[in-house]
Order: structure tokens, then C-alpha cells, then sequence
């Protein structure tokens, strides 16, 4: 009991002894998961260092597009991927979100374009037949605005004209597009020189605005007060020009194009600015009636017809334009009872200053009054002309005629009343109605009466000479043949007379030359006979009317 109770002494405790800590050593098997920890990691770091923006784009649709297989390209180099689509809230288009490249991070501006390149076929060319391989991609044309942006509106086809291509845009308003399109081609002086690249309706719905691009260098031929027109297709037109067709090229058929031209006399305007406006016409006759600043309007009254003229004919000088017709009218004068053609025109006073425009020295110019004042009193008129047979249109031609009557212009007037002479063609209808007048005038019935018997008595005359030239054939003709026969025997009987005479008769006998000089009576009466015979043969009628006194 006592040992129980009894306590240990603490001599008899041991001292407790501090054992110093054993050091962990690293397991060879380890190495490897941090190694590849570490690797990881730093690609991580990298991958989120490089990783490029994310933005979005929205199209219509998403034909030709796939997640994580959908190209993002600028210049045939890739510059993102798409890594979703979803369709907008609306439903009214798809949001394309894309994964972009640390390097593409300066081509997200506020004018940057994106669109979706694939096949496609149009009237003006055929382009993305790559994608038929490789597939549809995205396309990019980088912008040069510095205001960055992550969200963009896709284009619904490619644009025509990418921002870096030098050259300079304009603004053209027409009454109506006619047969352009995006991409229909523009001309100066019959080379393609640029494109259309966009066209809207007017907000008040009268007009459209149409967007072209003129590439360098030829953007400096478009001068503050170059024309524009439309040149699509085949213009055919029957005026009092005749028929006329114009074209600028083959493509110009099929797709539409645009021409443009400044006017010679004004080569030295200053360049327009890009985006400058302009007005875009129906025609080159159109445009080319436009540039005149100056415009005056003139009456002129014709006493002839005026039908073939029409609204719209040129006034034409020498084969120069200086003007058109406005209006035509008739009037009829109560006092001289005539009626009066008034044709009204517009007339370009300055196409009549070339002269004084080229002379730096005269600075002042003739007003139209003191200039148009002078060539009337050397015959300035008007006249009526006929521009083409085939379409029988007339035109107002402008002229000098040094024979044609005094003349003064009606400054009194409103509008002034220009001098005119009656057309070539007019006069000469004139006179040959006159002419024919005389000849109505003339007893035509009286002198066909006397010319038809004069004819029957020339007939009856013919006939009376016919039946006497038969008469002298019967019987004349066949008695002085009969004496012929005569004489022919006489001198036969003597012939034989003599050569029974010549054995007895010597060559110097009187008897021979007695014969002799029978022998010249008998050649001689022949003679005469012959002559007669001949005479009668030709002149049978001296028979009853003797022979024909011979005059001197």
C-alpha cells in the first residue's frame, strides 16, 4: 500500500532527447509533371500574350460559312478564324463572331469592309472560283480611319473599288439608272477608265444617285465643268441629223457605261475635287447643249411650211450647233391676210466669240446685239434646210447670203425677231409652179388642132409625091430606054458601015475625016443623052415641071 502510494523520485526519470528533423528529398519521379507544368504554363502565357481581338460581323446570312473552318483573309493571307455563329434576335440577320490575329489588330478601323468571298457569275465578271475548292472565306478591305472598332456590318457582295487603289470617286445624278449597273464601266474618249461602284434612290424618290470611280491617272481629266452621260447600249436616232448610231464599245451594249468629256475651249479648268457632283445625262447631245452660261432666245418668223421641224431641232452654223428650237407657233396677220410660221430658238451667242476669246489682248467682248447687228448687214439669215431625205426633218440653218434682201433685227420685240429668207428648195417650188402657170396659159388645144393638120397635109403630100415617083418609074423611064436601044443599034449598023468602008477609004481620005468628025457629034449627042438619062433618073418630075431654074 505504501509502495503504491508512494511517488517515483525524479532522479529516477529519464531526460527526454531532442532528435533534430530529417530533411524531405525531392523524388526523382516528379521532375517530369513539374517540367511539364512549367511548359504549359509559359505556352498558356504566350498563347494569351499573341491572342488577337475577338470582333463581329454581321451578314444577311451565313451561306458558305462554318465554325472553326471559315478563313479570315486581307490579301490572300490569314489573319483570323470564325469561331461561332448565332442568329440575331431579330432574325433578321447572323452574328458572325471572329477570332483575329495579334498582327491584324491595325486593320480594325471604323472604315473597314468585310464580305464573303465566293463564286460568283454577273453580267460584268466572274470571280471566287477558288472557293469551289477550297471553300468560301471572309475577305477584307482594310480601311485607313484611325478610330478602332470591333464590330462591323459585312458588305452583301465585294466591293467594287478597294480603298487602296489610287484613283478619285465622284458623284453623278441622273433622272433614271437606264441600264447601269455596279461595275458598269466609265469612258473618256473610248477607254475604260473607271467604274460605277454604287447607285441609291433619291430620298424624294425623282432621281437617283449613282457613285463612280475614276482610276489614276485619268481622275485629272474630270474638270469642274466635265459633262457626263449616259452611253449604254446603241443609240439609234432619226432626226433632222439623219439616223444616227453611236456606241462606245461592245461591253457598253451588254452592261451600260458612263462617257465623260470637257469641253475644248475649257481643257485649262481646274481639276474637280474628289466627290465633286455632277449631272449625268441621257446622251452626248444632251450634255453637249448644256455648257453654254449664256442663253438667248430668239423668234423667227417663216412664211413657208415648217412641217418636219420639230422641237428640239438644232440650229445649226455651217455644221456647228449654236442652238435648238423651242417652240413653234402660227400666226395669221389680220391686215395682209398671211398666216406666219413663228419658230421660237435658243441661241448660244458664245460659240460666236471663239474668235475674240482666243485674242488675250481684247479684253472687252462684243455684246450679242452689236455683234449679231454686224453679219446681218453682210446677209446674216435663217433658212429652212432639210437634214436627211430618209426621215424628211428639217432643221434651222444659220448662214451669210451677200444677194439676199436689206434686212435689220426687231429689237422691239419680245424675244427679238430674227431676220430669215425663204429656203432654196421653196424657191425653186415657187418657180416651177410659175413656170407652170405660163404653160396653162398657153393655147395648148389650138396649137395641138394646127400641128395635127399640118401633119395630115405633109402625109397627103408624102402620098401624091410617092404615087408621081411610081408614074415616072412606068412610063418615062422605059421610052428613054427604048431611044437608048435605038441609038445602040444606029450605032452598031454604022460601026459595020465603016469597017466595009476602011478597006477602000485610005487614012487621009476627006471621007474618013468627015467620019471623024460625025463619029465626035455621035460621042457627044451620046454624051448628052447619057446626061439626060441620068438627070431624069434623079429629077422625074422635070418631065411635068421642067427643069429646075439654077440658082446663082
Amino acid at each position: 500500500m505504501n509502495e503504491l502510494n508512494s511517488q517515483p523520485e525524479l532522479d529516477d526519470i529519464p531526460d527526454a532527447v531532442v532528435e533534430p528533423r530529417r530533411r524531405r528529398t525531392l523524388q526523382l519521379v516528379w521532375i517530369i509533371p513539374i517540367l511539364a507544368a512549367i511548359i504549359g504554363a509559359s505556352l498558356a502565357i504566350k498563347s494569351y500574350m499573341e491572342r488577337g481581338p475577338v470582333i463581329t460581323i454581321t451578314f444577311k446570312t451565313g451561306e458558305g460559312l462554318e465554325p472553326g473552318k471559315t478563313k479570315i483573309k486581307y490579301k490572300d493571307v490569314q489573319i483570323g478564324l470564325v469561331k461561332g455563329i448565332a442568329i440575331a434576335k431579330d432574325r433578321s440577320h447572323v452574328i458572325v463572331s471572329a477570332e483575329m490575329t495579334k498582327e491584324s489588330e491595325g486593320l480594325l478601323v471604323e472604315d473597314t469592309r468585310f464580305w464573303v468571298v465566293r463564286a460568283r457569275v454577273s453580267a460584268g465578271n466572274v470571280s471566287g472560283l477558288g472557293t469551289l475548292i477550297g471553300g468560301a472565306y471572309i475577305g477584307v478591305d482594310a480601311g485607313v480611319s484611325k478610330t478602332p472598332l470591333l464590330a462591323f456590318k459585312g458588305l452583301d457582295r465585294p466591293p467594287t473599288v478597294t480603298i487602296d487603289r489610287p484613283g478619285r470617286q465622284f458623284v453623278l445624278h441622273a433622272a433614271n439608272i437606264g441600264s447601269l449597273d455596279i461595275g458598269s464601266p466609265v469612258y473618256y474618249r473610248r477607254i475604260q477608265v473607271g467604274e460605277v461602284i454604287a447607285y441609291d434612290l433619291d430620298k424624294n424618290g425623282k432621281g437617283v444617285t449613282l457613285k463612280v470611280f475614276v482610276q489614276a491617272p485619268f481622275g485629272e481629266y474630270v474638270k469642274v465643268n466635265t459633262l457626263f452621260w449616259h452611253a449604254s447600249g446603241i443609240d439609234l436616232s432619226l432626226d433632222a441629223n439623219g439616223v444616227k448610231i453611236n456606241t462606245e464599245s461592245i461591253v457598253s451594249i451588254l452592261l451600260g457605261g458612263i462617257s465623260f468629256q470637257t469641253m475644248d475651249d475649257s481643257v485649262n479648268a481646274a481639276p474637280a475635287t474628289p466627290n465633286s457632283t455632277f449631272i449625268l445625262f441621257a446622251n452626248r447631245d444632251e450634255a453637249m447643249k448644256r455648257p453654254d452660261t449664256v442663253v438667248e432666245t430668239y423668234v423667227l418668223a417663216f412664211k413657208e411650211s415648217v412641217r418636219g421641224l420639230t422641237v428640239g431641232a438644232p440650229v445649226d452654223l455651217r455644221g456647228v450647233t449654236v442652238g435648238e428650237v423651242t417652240k413653234i407657233n402660227v400666226e395669221l396677220d389680220p391686215v395682209k391676210k398671211e398666216f406666219t410660221m413663228p419658230v421660237e430658238v435658243q441661241f448660244y451667242p458664245e460659240r460666236l466669240r471663239a474668235y475674240y476669246r482666243n485674242k488675250p489682248s481684247m479684253a472687252k467682248l462684243p455684246d450679242s446685239r452689236t455683234l449679231l447687228n454686224s453679219i446681218i448687214e453682210n446677209g446674216f439669215r435663217a433658212q429652212l434646210k432639210s437634214g436627211s431625205l430618209l426621215t424628211g426633218q428639217l432643221y434651222v440653218a444659220l448662214d451669210l447670203f451677200p444677194n439676199a434682201p436689206h434686212a435689220r433685227m426687231n429689237w422691239s420685240k419680245n424675244p427679238p425677231e430674227f431676220p430669215t429668207i425663204t429656203a432654196s428648195l421653196e424657191q425653186l417650188q415657187s418657180t416651177l409652179v410659175q413656170i407652170a402657170q405660163k404653160i396653162e396659159k398657153l393655147p395648148l388645144e389650138e396649137l395641138a388642132g394646127d400641128a395635127r393638120k399640118a401633119i395630115q397635109s405633109l402625109d397627103t403630100t408624102l402620098k401624091s409625091a410617092d404615087k408621081m415617083l411610081k408614074q415616072v418609074d412606068g412610063a418615062v423611064v422605059p421610052e428613054v430606054r427604048s431611044a437608048l436601044d435605038d441609038v445602040r443599034k444606029t450605032l452598031d449598023d454604022f460601026r459595020k458601015t465603016l469597017s466595009g468602008a476602011k478597006q477602000v477609004l485610005s487614012a487621009d481620005a476627006p471621007l474618013q475625016h468627015d467620019m471623024r468628025e460625025t463619029m465626035r457629034e455621035l460621042s457627044r449627042a451620046a454624051q448628052s443623052l447619057r446626061g439626060l438619062a441620068d438627070y431624069l433618073d434623079r429629077n422625074p418630075e422635070a418631065l411635068i415641071r421642067g427643069k429646075k431654074e439654077e440658082r446663082p
